[in-house]
């Protein structure tokens, strides 16, 4: 990885993308330290002290701490990955959409333009329900018409900047931009987290226990690391061959192809899905003060991720096994509505292709998905095991980050995917292929 940066730089026009996006982020990060209009910045502070749920805390981390500083970037791009996450699941069950995202270049650009609004209308609503729902209670330190009018423009543009910063970064930079401005939230949170950790179980211990304590949290999170790294890169391909025929004078056809079928098809998405379906009922009962009692306030714990995995509360930990069968459900349920085994079969078929040993037509696509089901259920697995090794680290040791399960997935994959793009782009200018070197 640092011979492939080393070599960038040496090559102009990635050295000035690189330069580009470095700018951008430094703009991102100066943007989230200044405070919005009118607005009580300690008041998210102290309001979140007061919770018990790490629902709001996973919020902060993909912010960059935006939203608990109260920023004019608080909303940062979590309308705009909602809104892509809502226009993905309309294409599928919207044919006129679907037929957009067939139309190829044009049908994309119209797609990603219906996307913008809809972030735009998202940030509109949440900013109005926060301004509203928490200006009366000391959010604003005036609650009145202009300071609501103020605060919403101020947290709707930010997070509008924020989607056209991405959008640059894109064009002009490196990598996909949004992406990219995810996971730099997300890592100026880990010296923070690092630090934490640090201070609960190795400062002011015994020197052996400190020693220890430290090998076992460095040995975590490279574990971690190393698992999401053999997920986002496992894949099983399918060999397919392609018939001769004649074309004239001349026999075309006969070439030997793969269709890659990534272990970790879903990515990141089963968990966000999951996390955000077990925690809406906690944010839904803190935002209006509701405190639990009887059997809803025990659903709600066993909702909470804050009371996974703890010894003297073993029932709240079915709350748990409900986020697993989540992932799992999520994952093979984001998979099949992004990869279509029989519509794979029928283009094979009309092209002349077919996997050996397999006859063309439903008989592929029946191989397909048992293949498929069997790839998905292993990817599940260990996305669900990299989700839930921070709630049992927190259930048992009360060792609470930000740089869980999700936001390491998140990380290491547009790492990845960010090394694939500048070895292309080097590629294209050095045939001798300096990455066998």
């Amino acid at each position: 990885m640092f011979t492939t940066l080393k070599n960038a730089f040496k090559i102009k026009e990635i050295r000035d993308r690189v330069f580009f996006t470095l700018l951008m982020l430094v703009v991102i990060r100066l943007g989230s330290q200044l405070p919005a209009p009118g607005v009580n910045r300690h008041y998210f502070s102290n309001w979140f002290a007061a919770q018990t749920g790490d629902a709001f805390n996973f919020l902060d981390a993909f912010t960059g701490g935006s939203f608990l500083n109260m920023s004019i970037l608080a909303l940062n791009i979590t309308p705009y990955i909602t809104s892509s996450i809502i226009m993905q699941l309309l294409t599928i069950a919207i044919p006129k959409l679907e037929e957009m995202q067939r139309d190829g270049e044009d049908g994309r650009k119209k797609i990603a333009s219906i996307t913008r609004y809809v972030t735009v209308g998202l940030a509109l609503f949440e900013s109005a329900a926060m301004a509203i729902g928490f200006g009366r209670q000391g959010l604003l330190e005036t609650y009145n018409a202009i300071n609501i009018v103020t605060v919403v423009a101020a947290l709707t543009a930010g997070s509008a900047f924020l989607m056209w910063i991405g959008e640059r970064i894109t064009e002009n930079g490196i990598g996909n931009g949004i992406s990219i401005v995810l996971v730099i939230n997300i890592i100026s949170r880990l010296p923070q987290d690092i630090n934490q950790l640090f201070e609960q179980f190795v400062f002011g211990k015994s020197t052996a226990l400190a020693v220890v304590a430290a090998l076992i949290i460095v040995g975590v999170i490279v574990g971690m690391v190393v698992l999401v790294v053999l997920l986002n890169g496992g894949m099983r391909k399918i060999p397919v061959q392609y018939a001769k025929k004649v074309q004239g004078r001349k026999m075309v056809g006969g070439q030997t192809s793969s269709i890659p079928l990534k272990v970790n098809t879903s990515g990141v998405i089963p968990i966000i899905f999951a996390s955000s379906l077990m925690q809406l009922p906690v944010v839904l009962a803190s935002f209006f003060s509701y405190q639990g009692t009887g059997i809803w306030g025990e659903i709600l714990k066993g909702l909470n991720s804050a009371y996974w995995c703890k010894p003297s509360e073993p029932i709240y930990s079915i709350g748990l096994l409900i986020y697993v069968l989540l992932v799992i459900f999520f994952a093979y349920f984001y998979t099949s509505i992004t990869f279509n085994p029989l519509e794979i079969a029928d283009r094979m078929k009309k092209q002349g292709g077919f996997i050996p040993g397999i006859r063309p037509g439903k008989p592929t696509s029946d191989y397909l998905t048992r293949i498929l089901n069997y790839i998905i259920f292993i990817g599940a697995l260990g996305l669900t095991i990299v989700g839930i090794l921070p709630f049992v680290f927190n259930g048992l040791f009360n060792a609470s980050v930000s740089f869980g399960g999700t936001s390491l997935i998140i990380i290491v994959s547009v790492v990845l995917e960010t090394m694939k793009q500048i070895e292309s782009k080097m590629l294209v200018r050095n045939y001798k292929g300096f990455l066998n070197d």
